[in-house]
């Protein structure tokens, strides 16, 4: 009987032993999947913040393209509005016979084409660059410089074509001489 006894209780100190071993074991394997599940949230949360940037970022970009959509069109449209002014010009001056009824009406035509060509420019965000605050190398272009006792150095003297901007952006600057 003693040695049954002796059995049994080995039995039971084995038992015990598993147990305690299986709870650390289990504590060990709560652990470690309490890791992963760390992990795994803040590698989800990474991704989440990833892909709410590249939305705004994308949002933006679409916000920007819309804004400036007619850009390339409103420049292509520039040199138009510069014959039309050129031809105004012309008619303006003395070489044109001002009592001929045609050519008041051809020049009342142009004036009337430009000032639609303006209203539908300044519609879309499209303005003349701005030539009395003086030369700003953003938005004029200096092709020359010359002396001048009227101006002092630095300013605009003469404005040779005129320059346009789509709200922030300049579509063609203006080319101006510069007083030296």
């Amino acid at each position: 009987m003693s040695d049954e006894k002796d059995l049994s209780e080995n039995i039971e100190e084995e038992v015990i032993e598993n147990e305690e071993d299986q709870g650390t074991n289990d504590t060990n394997e709560v652990e470690i999947l309490d890791q992963k599940l760390q992990e795994c949230e803040d590698k989800y949360l990474r991704i989440h913040a990833d892909f709410e940037n590249i939305k705004r970022r994308m949002e933006k970009e679409k916000t920007v393209a819309i804004s400036y959509a007619h850009e390339q069109f409103a420049r292509d449209l520039l040199p138009i509005i510069d014959s039309l002014d050129m031809a105004l010009n012309i008619c303006e001056n003395d070489e044109c016979d001002v009592g001929n009824d045609l050519l008041d009406k051809v020049k009342e035509g142009i004036d009337l084409t430009i000032e639609q060509f303006k209203k539908t420019f300044e519609k879309h965000g499209v303005e003349l660059v701005d030539i009395e605050e003086g030369f700003n190398p953003n938005f004029h272009e200096a092709v020359m410089q010359l002396e001048s006792d009227e101006k002092k150095s630095g300013e605009i003297l003469e404005v040779f074509q005129k320059g346009y901007k789509i709200k922030d952006r300049v579509l063609r600057p203006a080319m101006v001489s510069i007083v030296k």
